[in-house]
């Protein structure tokens, strides 16, 4: 093959897939979409978002990388699982887009200021101090992530269902105040050192 022909080739080979195949988790079922949309209509947020699964999965496809990791279409997945479940090929969909959800956080490229990027940095700060979430801390957090003012909103607009908690004996204050810790603390941080670590590797972060 010429030096010419080389080139021509280069420019559209697909170098998008195959990162997303190595770096994102189960990325490797991607290419096994097709394209039927029994995902974004089984989806409760189907119709709210810009880009479906499938819809992703075709620009990844097309190598269309810079439109993909700022899409914030991956960071309005609940979680219900109803696409994995009705998927007629079963691909791990909801694990892929929380994968590209957090591929695109590491490399930066995720939108500013998306709320449920912004739950997640403040659930896992909130985490990873004692290994379990402090629910006071965390949703004093979450109120006030937009200003003291905002916060005090927040905390008066929620005071009903808080109360409401308490009295269905659904809610300890005393017992939130000082949060619950795991015995082993110095043994979780290790674990999450090391799964860090490999997720490092996995996604070329290492030096």
């Amino acid at each position: 093959m010429s030096e010419l022909n080389q080139k021509a080739v280069a420019k559209y080979e697909n170098n998008f897939l195959r990162e997303v195949e190595e770096r994102v988790e189960d990325g490797e079922w991607v290419k096994m979409c097709m394209q039927c949309g029994v995902c974004a209509g089984s989806c409760p947020l189907g119709n709210a978002w810009e880009h479906s699964p499938q819809k992703l999965f075709r620009m990844i496809m097309a190598g269309k990388r810079e439109e993909v990791l700022t899409s914030d279409a991956m960071w309005m997945c609940t979680s219900c699982y109803s696409c994995i479940v009705r998927c007629p090929r079963k691909l791990p969909i909801t694990h892929i887009m929380h994968g590209l959800a957090h591929y695109s956080h590491r490399l930066e490229l995720a939108p500013k200021g998306q709320p449920t990027r912004e739950l997640a940095r403040i659930f896992w700060q909130n985490l990873v101090k004692t290994g379990r979430v402090n629910e006071l801390k965390f949703s004093l957090a979450v109120y006030f992530k937009d200003g003291f003012v905002q916060g005090i909103k927040n905390l008066l607009s929620m005071q009903g269902i808080a109360l409401g908690l308490v009295k269905a004996r659904r809610l300890n204050p005393m017992e939130i105040i000082g949060g619950h810790k795991c015995r082993d603390i110095g043994g979780i941080q290790k674990m999450l050192a090391k799964a860090r670590e490999i997720e490092d590797r996995r996604q070329g972060f290492t030096s």
